[in-house]
């Protein structure tokens, strides 16, 4: 890899004792590989794996193996992560005791939004938001992945979800950055570096925060991140939300062992992965609290466009397809029945009444076809799936991949809809006409490659 003479010096100028260590281990070294277990789905870690230091759900592994070919990937028990992103778990650990609004600006393709679900005190709530369009889908189908309740998906400028004045305790902004801290992993990311671009990143993270700050509560948390090495899109960004809007840092407590570097040049606390240092790719995050002897002015609730509890007939089985079903409010959005957990329902009114683009708000529970309810994949990967109320075929693992490739199957199983599952682990959904089972995969999450490996992956 060759790196920008510019680039070079930019490191030497900002680390000049160990800015050449930097440099090769860029230049030089392969990316670490790690993942991070869904604590809601899976209590199996990785035979043998190194721990994750800051995040007891992460592991190292030694090798990328192909997670596609995974089922137990698939089905989100667990989710591939860099090391050091998992850091805002220990954050969100350390500074969050109690249920919380939580958004994730930025949050695609979901690895934080993810963490967060995992690391949040539970009665939370979290908004994870994207707005790139594309982008934004793959966010929503990790999050369906993930299996929890208790993430909307939205797809927004930060400068609407502003207009939510004093409406969130949390929020993360992993923000646009120069991308420095991927350039072992990304060979774009070493292409389009330049000065002119870290002026560009910086110029438009100033413009995110300030557009998202009205949306943050009085003494509320911003944990603010980018994967780029410069302090002006790092510690200079921090100094100016301190200035700018009178925010104080917080400091999380952190193992000496772990080798994080603290900020640079800067009053402020700071966290510096570095990937000479820790096992990881590069990293900054800081944490700041927003004054408290501001006023309250939560936006006021208008009534909500398109939600509505009225159900069609052919929808009333769904109820029972959940656990705990009192706990959610059904509605049809579009032919289709989606549950919302009833605690979420007040922010969700808020969203839309908004005006925002909101792409998920609970558990799709099937689409409405003619007389029938077709269930839907976010049901079948849902904790909440109540499997008492449902036909399930366990397949061999040859079956589960053709099923993942948008493949027919032979099952031996009641006619209807039946869940596959390999090893009691979800796959998906058949129609089962008994000659044959017509698979319900949708087209846009189907495997592309042909292959199908003699054996799993072996993550788990």
């Amino acid at each position: 890899m060759t790196l920008s003479p510019q680039f070079t010096q930019q490191i030497m100028d900002l680390m000049p004792q160990d800015g050449q260590q930097l440099i090769d281990t860029i230049a030089q070294s392969e990316p670490s590989i790690s993942i991070r277990l869904n604590d809601a789905k899976c209590t199996t870690s990785p035979a043998g794996a190194p721990q994750v230091p800051w995040c007891p759900l992460g592991f190292y592994l030694d090798n990328r193996p192909q997670f596609t070919f995974d089922t137990r990937f698939q089905a989100g028990l667990y989710y591939v992560q860099d090391a050091s992103s998992m850091f805002l778990w220990h954050v969100i650990k350390a500074l969050v005791k109690q249920p919380v609004r939580y958004l994730d600006l930025c949050a695609a393709p979901g690895g934080k939004t993810t963490a967060a679900l995992s690391a949040l005190p539970q009665g939370s709530l979290v908004v994870a938001n994207e707005i790139v369009p594309n982008r934004a889908r793959t966010l929503r189908d990790n999050v369906i992945k993930w299996g929890s309740h208790n993430c909307l998906v939205t797809s927004n400028d930060p400068a609407a979800l502003g207009r939510l004045t004093h409406t969130f305790d949390v929020i993360a902004a992993d923000v646009p950055c120069s991308g420095e801290g991927m350039m072992r992993k990304d060979d774009e990311a070493v292409a389009q570096w330049s000065p002119q671009l870290v002026k560009q990143c910086a110029a438009r993270q100033r413009d995110i925060i300030a557009d998202v700050w009205p949306a943050l509560k009085p003494g509320g948390l911003l944990i603010y991140s980018t994967c780029t090495y410069n302090r002006e899109e790092n510690e200079e960004m921090i100094d100016w939300i301190a200035r700018e809007f009178g925010a104080r840092s917080v400091s999380v407590a952190i193992d000496e062992a772990w080798h994080i570097a603290p900020a640079i040049a800067s009053t402020h606390t700071a966290y510096r992965f570095l990937p000479h240092r820790t096992r990881g790719e590069g990293l900054f995050m800081a944490v700041l609290q927003k004054p408290d002897d501001q006023p309250l002015s939560p936006f006021k609730n208008k009534k909500p466009k398109s939600l509505s509890t009225k159900l069609p007939p052919s929808a009333t089985q769904a109820r029972q397809w959940l656990r705990q079903p009192e706990q959610f409010m059904l509605t049809d959005i579009e032919g289709n029945i989606v549950a919302t957990h009833t605690s979420a329902v007040p922010l969700l009114e808020l969203l839309r009444a908004a005006g925002l683009n909101v792409l998920l708000s609970g558990i799709t529970l099937g689409s409405i076809k003619g007389k029938n309810l077709i269930p839907d994949r976010a049901l079948a990967l849902s904790t909440y799936l109540n499997y008492e109320a449902i036909n399930t075929a366990d397949v061999d693992y040859a079956t589960a991949i053709r099923y993942l490739q948008g493949q027919s199957v032979n099952i031996e199983a009641p006619r209807g809809f039946v869940l596959l599952t390999h090893e009691s682990v979800p796959v998906g959904w058949v129609h089962n006409l008994g000659n044959r089972a017509n698979n319900l995969l949708p087209k846009a999450l189907r495997i592309i490659n042909p292959h199908t490996p003699s054996c799993p992956p072996q993550v788990l």
